[in-house]
């Protein structure tokens, strides 16, 4: 298959997904029973932000023509890839890099996202038969030529002994913060919220700690935080939420909620899920450098960041961990 037929199969998809047609209904209800995580509601937060803005023709052909991108490899290899499962179709853009290289992917699924995916590739097989070495699924990943690996700080000294003499790239742990000055209006606050909230705080690109001013009133913000309290009837959320509240009260430490989230004072960027993290700064320039110093930072929001609210949106381009993955598969992976 030729780089113009990939790109067409892959607009096709994303008509597919905002068709939103029984099939795919079916397969998100499995996917939800399967792993509560997944509700339906994320599921379509997440694949009609990829149908909208990866999977259209002109996004494609331009984010081919920037790496450019050869109609057929010169010399196709086996990519192998270690997916994540903290969100819905979060190892998508990794096969979809590999997919419109030209090269062929062996995928093995995280067994928290097993369904959504192989229905995908189900499509593009009935749409196109050739699709075979695209979409290839497997437990063990022997035999690539090169490796993507996406896991946990632990996880990722595994992948580093196992993939190490191959070219590879592997991912650790990482996740998001916001820098506010304190003259946020409601609209921002509110969007804020979808940073903190959305797929229950549990993608690297979640806010999980705010960096603000020194006597910063934190009610506004929890009162723009209401507009997710429907989490708080999702019992898998509700029983984190209540874990970390009893921590608190045992621990006797200082905490803020509105009865969904609960905000603490802490130095590290991570937070269990249902908690916030915050810190107070008098300098904001302090705060920028500290917090983009950080090793574990996927993205800044806010105040000399991305925009309050869009810290979910990456474009095609927002590579994850800042590494060019169409770069990797079509220059360093081939030297």
């Amino acid at each position: 298959m030729n780089l113009p037929q990939r790109i067409s199969l892959l607009t096709r998809l994303g008509e597919y997904l905002l068709a939103n047609g029984p099939g795919w209904q079916e397969a998100k209800q499995r996917a939800e029973q399967q792993n509560a995580w997944f509700t339906e509601t994320f599921i379509d937060y997440a694949v009609t932000h990829m149908a909208r803005h990866w999977l259209t023709r002109a996004t494609l052909e331009q984010w081919a023509a920037s790496e450019q991108i050869p109609d057929q490899p010169t010399a196709p290899k086996t990519v192998a890839v270690v997916m994540a499962g903290n969100i819905p179709l979060v190892g998508f853009h990794d096969w979809l890099s590999i997919f419109i290289s030209g090269h062929r992917a062996l995928v093995k699924l995280s067994s928290k996202d097993a369904i959504l995916l192989p229905h995908l590739f189900e499509q593009l097989l009935l749409w196109e038969p050739a699709c075979q070495p695209y979409v290839q699924t497997a437990d063990r990943l022997n035999g690539a030529d090169a490796y993507i690996a996406t896991g946990s700080n632990n996880s990722s000294r595994y992948f580093s002994y196992y993939f190490g003499k191959y070219p590879h790239i592997i991912r650790k742990n990482r996740t998001a913060v916001a820098l506010l000055s304190g003259q946020e209006t409601m609209a921002e606050l509110e969007a804020l919220a979808d940073d903190v909230h959305l797929y229950f705080g549990m993608g690297c690109r979640n806010v999980s700690k705010l960096y603000v001013p020194t006597g910063y009133d934190f009610i506004p913000l929890l009162d723009a935080f209401k507009k997710y309290t429907p989490l708080s009837e999702h019992h898998k959320y509700k029983n984190n939420y209540d874990y970390q509240l009893a921590l608190l009260i045992l621990n006797k430490k200082f905490y803020m909620t509105n009865g969904t989230l609960l905000l603490t004072e802490e130095e590290s960027l991570f937070a269990p899920l249902g908690q916030l993290h915050y810190e107070f700064y008098d300098q904001p320039s302090q705060a920028l450098r500290i917090a983009l110093a950080h090793p574990d930072l996927q993205c800044l929001v806010g105040s000399e960041g991305l925009p309050f609210g869009s810290s979910q949106h990456p474009a095609i381009e927002d590579y994850a961990d800042g590494v060019n993955t169409l770069d990797f598969l079509n220059k360093k992976m081939l030297n």
